[in-house]
């Protein structure tokens, strides 16, 4: 409804108090209403996607139709690791930030483990990675204050400390702010299932022929360094980071069933850190090239992803779709040459 703040001349004025009593009326009930809803606290993004700042029920939110990932953003400092929980994740994007450091994002679909983390900050590039999703739940420590409202007004649901306090807990194995950890079904019930992972990726038989026998491979940035060497005991990749093997909380060594290695356009965002550090943007959307690793070999192959909605499509160079191998992949963000 609309209304006008200007009187009408000539009204009776039983006529005018009973509209000012309307109007209180509905102020009234506005302000129940947000009330109600609650914020996520500290200037964090609803979960709504459009700019309210409504705090989930469990049991209500819209994951609970089992249509959304779990998508959570991961501290990759050497004061933040071992991590916990990665090991359970479908997929693992790692991607440059400020000062040519590297941060995790680890997508969940097919099992939630009881705990992850340590948890950190979004970034601009997220939104665009997280579009292929349909409305992904986005788990993250907070932002900076002028990426709040591109977050607010994303497709996904945002839960941080603020919307979510009981789903968010700082342990006592580390400093902060490398402790914070997140209880997954505190925001997600359960497991949406594979169908919820819409990434384009495709899993099978290797590509017929082609390929060459690859034993390790580097991706390096200013400040840090990712190495998969391939264990044919293991039938997978093992993750190393900072020249180190990387392990989660238990002792357990990171392993990939396939690694993408995927060249991309990594610009200056709008955005700073406290330092004055420019936030690199990574851009997923587009095509180039990629090296995709499994089975102990190697395959230079081409990536598209058209629209952001989309997800990303691996082809050989006659244009045949490449199969990964069934398991964890890690795709690693390098830039274009």
């Amino acid at each position: 409804m609309t209304w006008s703040p200007v009187a009408t001349v000539g009204r009776e004025r039983g006529a005018r108090g009973r509209r000012a009593a309307t109007t209180a009326a509905l102020l009234a009930a506005t302000v129940t209403a947000a009330l109600a809803a609650g914020c996520t606290g500290g200037g964090a993004p609803g979960d709504d996607g459009r700019g309210t700042s409504r705090q989930s029920e469990p049991g209500t939110s819209p994951s609970a139709t089992g249509s959304s990932v779990l998508a959570v953003k991961l501290d990759n400092a050497a004061a933040a690791r071992p991590h916990t929980g990665v090991d359970a994740a479908d997929v693992v994007y790692a991607e440059q930030v400020e000062g040519g450091l590297s941060r995790l994002m680890a997508v969940y679909a097919t099992r939630l483990p009881k705990e992850v983390g340590p948890v950190r900050s979004a970034r601009e590039s997220d939104l665009e990675l997280l579009r292929q999703f349909d409305r992904p739940i986005l788990a993250f420590s907070g932002a900076q204050k002028k990426l709040l409202p591109l977050i607010d007004r994303a497709p996904l649901r945002a839960e941080t400390p603020g919307s979510a306090p009981d789903a968010f807990f700082r342990g006592s194995g580390k400093p902060a702010p490398h402790n914070l950890y997140l209880r997954p079904e505190r925001i997600l019930p359960e497991a949406p299932g594979p169908a919820a992972l819409t990434t384009g990726f495709r899993y099978g038989p290797a590509p017929a022929g082609g390929g060459t026998a690859a034993t390790s491979q580097t991706v390096r940035y200013p400040a840090a360094r990712f190495t998969f060497t391939w264990s044919d005991s293991r039938d997978r990749w093992l993750v190393g980071m900072d020249g180190a093997p990387a392990t989660t909380a238990d002792g357990t060594r990171m392993a990939a069933a396939t690694v993408v290695v995927q060249y991309v356009k990594v610009r200056e965002s709008a955005f700073r850190d406290f330092l004055g550090n420019n936030t690199p943007y990574t851009e997923t959307v587009g095509s180039g090239k990629a090296r995709v690793l499994r089975d102990g070999r190697a395959y230079d192959v081409n990536w598209k992803r058209e629209d952001a909605s989309d997800g990303t499509a691996f082809t050989t160079g006659d244009g045949m779709p490449v199969n990964f191998a069934k398991g964890q992949v890690w795709v690693v963000y390098a830039k274009a040459s």
